[in-house]
């Protein structure tokens, strides 16, 4: 029996190193307020035109349903750029729509600073159309008046 037993579970490791399917996770999620809670204990700070945190309404800035990597990826840039940081936008609605969305937690949007901007673009790569790639994989995109921002991982 003992044997049969550890037989089958080599089987499913070969299986499983063989390419065979496995679902993958969705990402974690933070409400809220564990975000916010995050954020400030890092020292980030967050700013909302309409002075509200309605995910449903466009001039909220919300951070329910947020990916705790894109916490996670945003604490990692304050701590690596040293500057002050502050989130314009996160998952409220009003953003494109898409996989890797502000809504579906992978996006945040920055204030444009100095410091912010030579960062970015000292230290990340180019990839063109106003884009730059961490090491990580994320993607920093300057628009008009702020930096959108989509967090693969944490780095």
């Amino acid at each position: 029996m003992f044997v049969r037993t550890i037989a089958a579970v080599i089987a499913m490791f070969a299986a499983l190193l063989m390419g065979a399917s496995v679902a993958s996770a969705a990402p974690a999620k933070y409400t809220h307020a564990q975000a916010t809670a995050q954020l400030r204990a890092a020292g980030i700070t967050w700013t909302s035109s309409g002075g509200c945190s309605d995910r449903n309404r466009p001039n909220c800035t919300s951070f329910e349903q947020i990916n705790q990597t894109t916490i996670a990826g945003a604490k990692t840039f304050k701590r690596a750029s040293g500057c002050a940081l502050t989130i314009t936008g996160g998952t409220e609605t009003g953003h494109a729509s898409g996989t890797y969305s502000h809504w579906n937690g992978y996006k945040v949007d920055y204030r444009l600073s100095s410091c912010v901007t030579n960062y970015i673009t000292g230290t990340f790569t180019s990839i063109g159309g106003n884009k730059w790639k961490s090491a990580a994989g994320n993607i920093y995109y300057r628009e008009s008046n702020h930096w959108d921002v989509t967090y693969h991982s944490a780095g």
